[in-house]
């Protein structure tokens, strides 16, 4: 059987798309197909897999797997990317909503051509160490601040990931510096088991946690990624929760085959 897809990527985080409104192509137990889709010399390439179903309660629904083949949880930059394609399918106009795996999510399509994704509120902020914090975005994230991001993410990475305290569920692992005016993050993510060049739930993750120390107010964060530059605005209250989450970025159509 042959699949239409299209290729997208957010700042390098690579995705292929398929508009499974009319014709299921694959499902949720396909765990080795899309694997097999997802790798970079056997398949298409990809560090995950998203389907555009229909939705009873928003303008389309994301179903979302990582390159092994799972079905996972939120992911920023795919959600992102997933607007941008829904905008091709002509869906929407300027503004949407969506379905995912953590609820009902708005979209809306900026001037300079980014797109603002509106994220869940984030109510608990852990802070395990002097510079580490643990929280969950949509999917689950350590971050730790450092001088300088370390020479190899995923060895560094991967020794976090498969820690006693985090082997069985996973987590994605976030390393960041702080800059003058942004934040540098390099991001290990689960699923793929690698670095990735971008993660969009993780520059979430790590704009949030660099903000355990300020007061209440809303706060636009500029981050730097291997794949480029995203924004992520947000406002603390006085009880220390985050809201108002909106992950701001390029989403780029690749090919289609």
């Amino acid at each position: 059987m042959k699949i239409p897809f299209h290729k997208y990527h957010g700042t390098g985080n690579d995705f292929i798309l398929i508009d499974q409104r009319e014709m299921r192509y694959l499902t949720t137990r396909d765990t080795e197909e899309v694997a097999r889709l997802c790798d970079r010399r056997f398949g298409i390439g990809g560090d995950g897999l998203i389907l555009l179903e229909k939705s009873t309660t928003a303008d389309f629904k994301m179903i979302y797997f990582n390159a092994d083949g799972r079905q996972s949880t939120m992911c920023g930059n795919g959600g992102r990317c997933i607007v941008s394609f829904a905008k091709l399918l002509g869906l929407f106009e300027d503004r949407t909503t969506f379905e995912a795996i953590d609820g009902i999510h708005f979209a809306s399509l900026l001037p300079n051509g980014w797109v603002s994704l509106g994220m869940n509120d984030v109510n608990n902020l852990l802070n395990t160490q002097a510079q580490c914090f643990i929280l969950d975005t949509g999917s689950p994230h350590y971050v730790e601040f450092m001088e300088s991001i370390p020479d190899d993410v995923k060895a560094s990475g991967s020794k976090i990931r498969y820690s006693s305290i985090f082997k069985d569920e996973g987590i994605n692992v976030n390393f960041v510096v702080k800059e003058l005016d942004q934040l540098q993050v390099a991001t290990y993510e689960r699923g793929v088991e690698d670095e990735t060049y971008s993660c969009g739930t993780g520059v979430v993750a790590s704009a949030i946690a660099s903000l355990h120390n300020k007061k209440e107010g809303n706060y636009v964060i500029k981050i730097n990624t291997k794949g480029g530059d995203l924004s992520v605005k947000v406002s603390k209250t006085h009880e220390g929760k985050f809201t108002d989450i909106y992950l701001e970025g390029p989403a780029e159509k690749v090919f289609d085959g």
